[in-house]
């Protein structure tokens, strides 16, 4: 979750940090006073895309920085890992974002530079943002089929997995079917370069590791002259008269008379000495044969040349060394024979593939009759949500369904379209009010029914998605009266899973507050400066009054702000 954020020159913020706690964290103000500026700041820190209009007029840049508290084991500390950045021991995380007047933006994370992208992917593992415009695409159809798999996780993982496996194996034979019924007359061009390709290796007749042989022979024979004077040095040195075999000759004499007198206690080094000079004797033989085998041969080498010139030709077209090329060379003859032989090879894969269509088919429909009764478990949950947000009388429904493919699998007699996922297309309908047809989620028109649709959706499944904090912007527009009451338990329920922020103009939804900031906008000089005050119990009652009354405080407004936190309070103790 979040801990702290420090802004600075940001927009109409001069210098502002809070410091934020578990539970429902609730921002009010007037309009306009930057509680949506603080929202940017927060988005600069995941990554959102920055520009020199942001920084505060006069400045030299903005600041912005925040403090995370990330578990182990979060799924932030693995990329982090793998970037090499150190996380810190207390599991603390700092990102800050500098933006120049004149554009430039640097980031860092535990002081190492990062880029934007970088911000962008552990972004949403440590804060999910919700506003009016975010709405659409949360509630967007790609997003219910996967919410409907997490709610039923239990249910169908296995056949899931299972079905994906085939899915990969599916997708695999239909590309090399698709590569093989590609156009014949880039086949026919394939074709011909691989015969050229493999006869040029073929007609080189390479041996594996040949490269390296004639390499060392060839360095032989380049140095044969100074090899030779350096063997023959070391055959005299060895093998001359008065040299290394006569002297140990004579030591091993000397020392096999002086054995006859003492043999226990000789017995060893004259054993030594003997096997001395019978090494040295082979040495001596093998260093003669070797010098004898050395030929000073010009054309050899020219041979030599030859050879590795053109090994080093067919290097810079099919692999770095031989053994490389003699791999390339059966792929391309097994790719060739694919070619050549396609009618029998496309005979394979259709057998194969209408094999694993069978197959597919089989765990795709049995995934998607699960689904339907996931589907049905899900739906009694939502209404149950829907029904605390005072939508009682709406109806929910999760529609399933199929699209017909031609190129698609044979589900009972019809040609279905089958993806990663499955054959399932779901999409969350609603009608909010009895006599009304079920509409998709996403067409909503009212606001006020879709802030309460999504927040019965986050409360479902926030504590599913590793997601550490939630921040909510203005999400009762266009609720009042009992359903605002409603938003507002149900945002303390949320909080109870994860760290809620949440910018509000509801005095409702601002009695639940855990922590209650204030923002406010001065002017200074001839500049707007925005503060923001963490409000204690009196400075909470003094803000729910101004909400409830308007400019002018009365000992009505007062009363009635005291009664709403004491209300507040007691409900949230039957909520928890």
């Amino acid at each position: 979750m979040i801990l702290e954020l420090s802004v600075k020159n940001l927009a109409v913020i001069k210098s502002v940090s809070l410091e934020f706690g578990q539970g429902l964290n609730v921002l009010t103000g007037e309009t306009g006073a930057g509680k949506s500026i603080l929202i940017d700041a927060i988005g600069l820190l995941l990554g959102a895309r920055s520009s020199s209009d942001l920084v505060r007029s006069g400045a030299r840049k903005a600041e912005v920085e925040g403090l995370f508290q990330v578990e182990p084991g979060h799924p932030v500390q693995e990329l982090l890992t793998d970037w090499g950045i150190e996380p810190e021991e207390d599991g603390t995380l700092v990102i800050r974002r500098e933006i120049s007047s004149q554009g430039k933006s640097v980031s860092r994370v535990n002081g190492q530079v990062v880029t934007q992208g970088m911000l962008k992917q552990i972004g949403p593992w440590l804060i999910q943002v919700h506003g009016q415009h975010e709405y659409q695409s949360l509630l967007s159809t790609e997003q219910h089929l996967r919410w409907l798999d997490v709610f039923g996780e239990k249910e169908i993982s296995g056949t899931s997995k299972k079905y994906t496996s085939l899915y990969k194996t599916y997708q695999e034979i239909r590309q090399e079917l698709d590569r093989l019924l590609a156009n014949e007359r880039e086949a026919t061009h394939r074709i011909d370069l691989l015969q050229f390709q493999l006869k040029e290796i073929q007609e080189a007749n390479l041996q594996p590791g040949e490269d390296e042989s004639l390499l060392q022979e060839r360095n032989r024979l380049v140095h044969a002259e100074k090899l030779y004077e350096s063997i023959e040095e070391v055959y005299q040195a060895i093998q001359g008269e008065q040299q290394g075999l006569d002297c140990v000759g004579h030591a091993l004499a000397g020392l096999e008379t002086a054995a006859s007198y003492d043999p226990d206690s000789l017995k060893d080094p004259l054993d030594q000495v003997q096997a001395a000079f019978v090494q040295l004797e082979e040495t001596a033989r093998t260093l003669r044969e070797y010098r004898d085998r050395l030929e000073f041969e010009p054309g050899r080498l020219t041979e030599l040349e030859t050879r590795l010139d053109e090994i080093s030709r067919l290097k810079r077209k099919y692999g770095k060394t031989v053994d490389e090329i003699l791999q390339y060379a059966e792929q391309i003859e097994q790719e060739l024979d694919i070619l050549q032989n396609k009618e029998d090879h496309q005979e394979q894969l259709q057998k194969k593939l209408s094999q694993i269509s069978e197959e597919l088919a089989v765990e795709a429909e049995k995934l998607s009759q699960l689904r339907k009764k996931v589907a049905k478990k899900l739906e009694a949950v939502i209404k149950q949500e829907l029904k605390d947000l005072l939508m009682e009388r709406a109806d929910f429904k999760i529609e399933l369904n199929h699209r017909e493919d031609e190129n698609g699998v044979n589900i009972r007699g019809k040609r279905i379209k089958v993806r990663e996922t499955g054959i399932d297309e779901a999409s969350f309908l609603i009608a909010p009010n009895p006599g009304e047809p079920l509409r998709p989620v996403a067409k909503i028109a009212s606001g006020g029914e879709l802030s309460r649709i999504m927040l019965a959706l986050k409360s479902i499944f926030a504590h599913t998605e590793q997601i550490d904090s939630l921040i909510f912007d203005e999400i009762d527009t266009g609720v009042s009266g009992r359903a605002a009451q409603s938003i507002a338990e149900k945002l303390v329920k949320v909080s109870q899973n994860a760290q809620v922020l949440c910018i509000t103009h509801l005095p409702q939804v601002a009695s639940m507050a855990d922590h209650h900031f204030y923002i406010d906008k001065t002017i200074d000089g001839q500049k707007t400066v925005t503060s923001v005050n963490k409000l204690d119990q009196k400075g909470q009652i003094m803000e729910l009054s101004r909400m409830l009354g308007g400019a002018e405080l009365t000992e009505v407004t007062i009363q009635h702000a005291e009664e709403m936190i004491r209300l507040a309070a007691e409900a949230k103790k039957k909520i928890s």
